[in-house]
């Protein structure tokens, strides 16, 4: 390389983002999902549901499959397959009549039905979900416990609690705002009459204030009307009696 001529190794920042996108970065992988537990009573139903994501399309060859492993057991057994399309229940096993597929992959389902459920369904089942090219990922498990009465599960006296409290305090909030609504209004109605009355009384005031103005010319007018009168008449008294003594 002659001196001088800038160098061709690639910058540090490239070199850095190269190395993460290449190692660093973990590869998408399909994601299974089902309940971590479920309860059933002797001789009813349940239904395992199963879901997955996956990066890719839904492939024509997706396929589920379900396993068992009994309650206190070592070894899980295959009880139901799906492929191409087509449902395959296993021929051997106590769940071979007692499984129905409920599934759907367009919509990314794989769930089954278990009917007439006995104490020795009592285990975990696994779903796995293969999506051709998307077929690494990890499987997922959900326990069965049959009891002969299905028992209220705590989360839901829990949340029936919580929702009994949350109605009340609705309630509660709704009544203060209809009260308060109600005397906000009626104050509101008392203001009015208040200031009705006192317009009452204002043009009423106004009134007689108007009416005595008009009144005290009319008295003076009287007044002076009856001075008038009553100088005429001792003026008058006065020349008669003078009148009188000339004549004497």
């Amino acid at each position: 390389m002659a001196p001088g001529a800038p160098s061709s190794s690639p910058s540090p920042i490239l070199a850095a983002l190269l190395f993460s996108s290449l190692v660093l970065s973990p590869a998408l992988a399909i994601v299974v999902y089902t309940d971590r537990e479920i309860y059933g009573a002797v001789g009813s139903q349940v239904t395992l549901h199963c879901s997955f994501w996956s990066s890719e399309w839904v492939s024509d060859d997706i396929s589920f499959t379900w396993r068992y492993q009994p309650e206190g057991g070592r070894d899980a057994i295959s009880i139901f397959h799906y492929a191409k399309g087509q449902p395959y229940i296993d021929e051997v096993g106590a769940f071979k009549e007692r499984i129905q597929w409920v599934g759907d992959p367009r919509w990314k389902d794989g769930s089954i039905v278990i009917h007439n459920l006995d104490y020795s369904d009592n285990g975990t089942f696994t779903c796995d979900v293969k999506n051709p090219p998307d077929i690494v990922g990890k499987t997922s498990q959900v326990t069965l416990y049959v009891f002969e009465k299905v028992p209220t599960r705590y989360g839901v006296v829990l949340g029936a609690v919580i929702g009994g409290i949350l109605g009340v305090v609705l309630l509660l909030l709704l009544l203060f705002y209809l009260i308060r609504y109600c005397w906000l209004r009626r104050q509101a109605a008392l203001q009015r009459r208040l200031s009705a009355m006192e317009k009452g009384r204002f043009h009423k005031s106004s009134k007689d204030s108007s009416k005595r103005g008009r009144q005290t010319p009319v008295l003076y007018a009287m007044l002076d009307h009856s001075r008038s009168t009553k100088a005429a008449s001792e003026k008058k008294s006065k020349g008669l009696g003078e009148s009188r003594k000339d004549k004497k």
